[in-house]
């Protein structure tokens, strides 16, 4: 394979320059980088004030400010600013954030300046002064190396705010308390602890509050368990919640004594049970059985056998417990001698007493850094610039030859990480299977029991129960396995603790294996003088427990993508929001340290922002899975035992060594692209349906119109027909009486003043409209027909010939309204066309008898 042409240009990317450029003083990149051009950047860009940049957080202040800094790892020219949370790396010219070259203070584990030392090839070394490097390790896999200006003191300046600000002597000196509580308050976690509790006892209905809390009224309890307040002062054990489960038959003052046999007090509670089956799983520290195992507790015992209750099923039989000890079998006997050990089987009930075989703090510490250097060295961008393509000399993947891709590989294998995770996942699926299949107690424990013990527990329950697989029951068991039973966040994150004190600057210590190799800043820079405080790691407490346990869960989202509500991303998020200590949530060792720290008033609330973030899409947001299923997996999870083969968690390990494979790993951004369509689809289609609906409306009005207008009409014609016949009949009746009927209808104007008097008087002529609207008048005159046409008037003789008021004998029945009364009294004068109008004649009046 051909190696790629360098881009063409004045400079050359510090990735195009070959070993002996790069390292050994040739003409890099580094030397032809225009400094000048840079101090005229720089000393344009001191007097603009940064106090206003829109990335600044809400009370985030620049303490140092450094110009013409080199990202090594991009070979990007920039400006690094230092606040009061983060190193913030800002391009030239752009100001646009860099990702990489961005990391939070607290993230920092180590840091520490470097002065590469450049041999010139023409023996002109005053001309090449050393390189001066500020490497930056950090908690999240990455490691950051910036390049300074020579012969200026930003690399010292830098330094020492460095040393200032993430060493802060109190943890009251965090970022997270001069913030405040802003928009993302923190509700009581004590409330949050108990509302889990109701649920567990089947009392979902019943909602926390402060004033249950100060009364004590919430130790409530069902057939089988109940809520203590034995600890609502922190006396019994000062790393326990103020409320914790226990069987409702062990009293108070048994566990009181039962404790004692406890390391740290922190004797065996329950965290979890299942409903209706009565199988619990509990948690406590190791038993102090001496080196001899020889030491007892009835109390202990008793208290253990008490979660061995009898089955539903079966009346007269109890329910099997199994005891789960997460360390290595001879690690759990070594600590026989400090007075701590395991139990023996014969005093709890036959118990079967299972070892896990998972490593201590100080071996996933270890195993952790080993794998960082690993994405480092191996990865598409390194912290020394280069890729893994070009470190071997030539355009080639480790060497170019299947031995040296096979060892890169076994490289991966040696850190030891994905066995622990495997080692994890596999004691946690065991726990899960117990309690599932055969309706069996656990008890689980390690040392201390709050490292191995809460990693094996909450991740068990995570698999049992499908409601700590959505989000609000994430943030309860992580709230209530993590916090409430004192996993110490401050020593294994890293962080100041109450008492002032912090664990930083961790050492690297040569692997047990001792051939393992380390980061290629480190290979190149032998000679570097490292100015970084070291202290052995039995006087070092940090450990990535918890960001292992997080890589399970997302082992746990790979073997079932459709089980979880949350997306792998928002795993990621939420870790970067837990080491950077932007949030209070995490901080201190135990729930009685936060509330003594008043966190919970003080300090904003991971979980409100991160809900914050989602409210803004809902269903669409990244941190949605789109392929949650919860009628599919509504039960408990259980994965085989060939399903237990971790793989590198790509959104998290490789979003800085390698990132777009990361990114090509994430099937989940073009599935919820096409979920933002098909909403957006749905939008429409919701909006043409109630303009249809709209029409459709419109047209059914215009219907009922169009029907009332036809019945109008047919009404009409009917009048019209009814009007004729009267008409016909009226002229037959009054030519009977030989008169003739003349109609004259003349067309007039409006006129005000008439309109006006015609209102006044009410002997007005009738007035008609006519089809065009114009007003007119109609007028009947009645005159007397002579002897000739009354005599060719057939109508008027059959009229009296058929006459129903004359007689036989020609007598009228009716004189008042006699015919020849009628016709002199109309004779020649014009009738009001009203009274015709009301006049109504019958036909049967001209019927023949």
């Amino acid at each position: 394979m051909t190696s790629p042409r360098p881009p063409s240009g004045r400079q050359r990317p510090l990735r195009y320059y070959s070993d002996s450029e790069r390292i050994e003083g040739g003409s890099g990149s580094w030397d032809t980088l225009e400094w000048n051009k840079l101090d005229q950047t720089a000393s344009g860009s001191s007097s603009t004030s940064f106090a206003n940049l829109s990335c600044l957080l809400e009370s985030e202040r620049v303490i140092v400010e450094g110009y013409g800094v080199v990202l090594i790892n991009t070979d990007e020219a920039g400006t690094l600013l230092v606040t009061n949370f983060r190193i913030l790396f800002l391009s030239e010219g752009t100001r646009k954030v860099i990702p990489l070259g961005t990391i939070p203070l607290a993230t920092i584990e180590k840091f520490n300046k470097m002065v590469l030392k450049v041999q010139s090839n023409n023996r002109q070394s005053d001309k090449n002064p050393p390189r001066r490097l500020l490497q930056v390790t950090g908690k999240d896999m990455r490691i950051i190396v910036y390049g300074f200006r020579p012969k200026t003191k930003q690399r010292r300046s830098v330094f020492d705010a460095l040393l200032r600000c993430t060493k802060p002597e109190r943890v009251w000196d965090l970022y997270t308390f001069a913030c405040g509580l802003s928009k993302f308050g923190n509700a009581n976690p004590k409330e949050r602890l108990l509302n889990e509790y109701f649920r567990l006892l089947g009392k979902s209905s019943l909602r926390a509050s402060m004033d249950m809390i100060e009364d004590g009224s919430f130790t409530l309890e069902n057939e089988l368990w109940r809520i203590s307040d034995l600890n609502s002062n922190y006396n019994l054990c000062q790393t326990y919640p103020f409320a914790f489960m226990v069987p409702k038959s062990i009293s108070d003052e048994e566990l009181l004594q039962a404790c004692s046999f406890r390391a740290k007090c922190r004797l065996p509670v329950i965290t979890w049970c299942q409903p209706g089956s009565g199988a619990v799983i509990a948690r406590s520290s190791q038993p102090l059985v001496g080196l001899m195992m020889n030491m007892r507790s009835n109390f202990d015992e008793k208290l253990v056998a008490a979660f061995c209750t009898q089955l539903g099923a079966n009346k007269g039989e109890r329910r099997k417990l199994y005891i789960a000890d997460a360390r290595p079998r001879k690690n759990a006997l070594a600590n026989g001698a400090m007075g701590g050990g395991s139990e023996s089987s014969s005093n709890y009930f036959q118990s079967p007493i299972v070892f896990f075989g998972i490593d201590n703090i100080h071996a996933m510490r270890e195993s952790y850094s080993r794998l960082r250097d690993y994405l480092d060295m191996h990865g598409a961008t390194s912290s020394d610039g280069r890729s893994s393509f070009l470190r071997h000399t030539g355009w080639t993947w480790g060497g170019g030859n299947l031995s040296s891709m096979s060892a890169s590989v076994s490289l991966l294998g040696d850190s030891g990480w994905l066995i622990h995770i495997q080692n994890v996942l596999a004691g946690a699926a065991w726990i899960a299977a117990r309690v599932a299949v055969e309706s069996a107690s656990v008890l689980v424990h390690c040392s201390d029991g709050w490292d191995r013990t809460t990693q094996l527990v909450s991740l068990a329950c995570l698999m049992l129960d499908p409601y700590y697989r959505t989000f609000a029951g994430f943030q309860a068991l992580v709230e209530k396995d993590w916090l409430a039973f004192g996993h110490p966040f401050s020593d294994r994150v890293g962080m100041p603790n109450i008492s002032g004190s912090g664990n930083f600057d961790l050492p690297r210590q040569s692997s047990s294996a001792g051939s393992y190799p380390s980061s290629p800043v480190r290979q190149s820079t032998q000679s570097a003088a490292s100015q970084s405080a070291s202290s052995s790691h039995a006087q070092n407490n940090y450990s990535p427990i918890f960001t292992q346990w997080v890589d399970s869960v997302s082992q746990l989202m790979r073997m079932y993508p459709c089980a979880f509500e949350f997306s792998p991303t928002f795993l990621v998020d939420f870790m970067d929001c837990l080491l950077s200590c932007r949030f209070g949530n995490f901080l201190c060792n135990s729930e009685k340290e936060r509330q003594q720290c008043g966190i919970t008033e003080a300090c904003g609330c991971i979980w409100a922002y991160l809900t914050d973030l989602r409210s803004v899409a809902t269903t669409s947001h990244v941190h949605c899975n789109p392929f949650y299923d919860p009628l599919k997996y509504d039960g408990p999870l259980l994965p085989p035992a060939a399903s237990l083969a971790p793989t590198l968690w790509p959104q998290f390990h490789l979003r800085w060594a390698c990132p777009e494979e990361a990114k090509a790993a994430d099937i989940e951004v073009q599935c919820r692209a096409m979920r933002v369509k098909y909403s957006e689809m749905q939008k429409d289609k919701e909006a043409t349906e109630r303009r249809v609906d709209e029409i459709s409306f419109a047209m059914e009005s215009l219907s009922a119109e169009l029907l009332r207008e036809r019945r109008m009409s047919w009404s009409a014609r009917e009048s019209a027909k009814r009007a004729t016949k009267e008409y016909r009949a009226l002229t037959r009746a009054v030519q009977s009486l030989g008169c003739k009927i003349n109609f004259t209808t003349s067309d007039i104007e409006d006129d005000p003043l008439e309109t006006n008097n015609n209102n006044n008087n009410n002997n007005n002529t009738p007035r008609r409209r006519d089809r065009q609207g114009n007003n007119s008048d109609v007028s009947v005159s009645i005159s007397l027909m002579s002897e000739e046409n009354r005599a060719e008037n057939q109508v008027g003789r059959v009229c009296e010939a058929l006459c129903p008021l004359r007689t036989r004998e020609g007598v009228c029945r009716w004189p008042e309204a006699g015919c020849a009364h009628l016709g002199s009294q109309f004779v020649g004068l014009k009738t009001n066309f009203d009274a015709f109008d009301r006049l109504s004649i019958q036909e049967s009046y001209f019927k023949s008898e």
